[in-house]
């Protein structure tokens, strides 16, 4: 695929991927899938629209995505454990 896109979990990288590099990850994919590496004015905007979009998804995947060995993260939605 592109060989600026690099993986944005651990063990590639230490610790969480920070939103700049889920964009510029998704920015590369866009502009290798457009074959445009800056969009023409009247492009701009769903040029955008996708980097915004497969950036959600990249985070939406990063969070779900266990790597055996690495410790899990409680998720935001997680139910805490009920102590009696």
């Amino acid at each position: 695929m592109c060989r600026s896109i690099k993986t944005l979990r651990p063990p590639a990288i230490p610790e969480k991927a920070t939103e700049e590099e889920i964009r510029a990850a998704a920015l590369q994919y866009v502009r290798k899938v457009s074959g445009f590496r800056a969009p023409a004015a009247h492009n701009r905007e769903v040029f955008d629209a996708a980097v915004a979009a497969i950036a959600e998804a990249t985070g939406v995947l990063l969070d779900g995505v266990h790597v055996r060995g690495q410790p899990q993260e409680a998720s935001a939605g997680a139910a805490a454990p009920v102590t009696s």
